[in-house]
Order: structure tokens, then C-alpha cells, then sequence
């Protein structure tokens, strides 16, 4: 097995071994965030009705106004202030964060760390 192949393996088994502790509820949904090596992207998703309730990335338009670039931890604390907000309006204030198999730093903390300035518990 080539190595790319073996890390987007090891990458799906993170992230499915997470998604088994984490289900989002109606009370307290799941932030679940994707991240790639051009973008970032977060959604606050209700499992147990499976649907979106609200979503953000660095390719939306009210982001891309910004000017800034989509690949660096200040678009990620964008896109999180951004996702924060959404979620406020659509009534939701505490979630549970799902990484996405990715380890909690860089880009990702970062995400995190602008959704709870925009007022998520988590």
C-alpha cells in the first residue's frame, strides 16, 4: 500500500472511531469541521433529525469580501466566528466539536477557538 493511501486510511479510521462517541442532538448538535489543504469547512449538524442546521467555509461569499486567504489559521478563526454567529441566530448555543480525525492544533484550534469567541459552548 502506497503511503498517501495509508494516511487517508488511518485519517477515515480517526474520524470514524471519534463519530462513534460523538452524535449531535437536537439540544446540542455536532460542529463538525473538514478541513483540506486549500479550505477550511464547518457544519452544525442535528443527527438524530440528519439535517444541516447551519454551515460556513472559506469559500462563502461573506468570506470571500474579506480578502483573505483561505489555507492560514486567521481564515479558519473567520470561519469559525462566522459559523459561531449562524449557529447563535438558528437558536443553537452549545455543541460538540468533532475534529474530523484531524488532531486538535493549528487550523483547526483555531476554528474552534473563533466559534466559542462568537459565543458557542463547547
Amino acid at each position: 500500500m502506497n503511503k498517501m493511501k495509508a494516511k487517508h486510511q488511518g485519517l477515515k479510521h480517526r474520524h470514524r472511531r471519534g463519530r462513534d462517541q460523538l452524535r449531535g442532538t437536537p439540544d446540542r448538535p455536532r460542529l463538525a469541521v473538514h478541513r483540506t489543504n486549500k479550505h477550511i469547512y464547518a457544519q452544525v449538524i442535528d443527527d438524530v433529525d440528519a439535517k444541516t442546521i447551519c454551515s460556513g467555509s472559506t469559500l462563502d461569499p461573506e468570506f470571500k469580501a474579506t480578502g483573505k486567504n483561505g489555507s492560514n489559521r486567521e481564515a479558519a478563526k473567520a470561519v469559525g466566528e462566522m459559523v459561531g454567529k449562524r449557529a447563535i441566530e438558528a437558536g443553537v448555543t452549545r455543541v460538540r466539536f468533532d475534529r474530523g480525525g484531524r488532531i486538535y492544533h493549528g487550523r483547526v484550534q483555531a476554528l474552534a477557538e473563533g466559534a466559542r469567541e462568537a459565543g458557542l459552548e463547547f
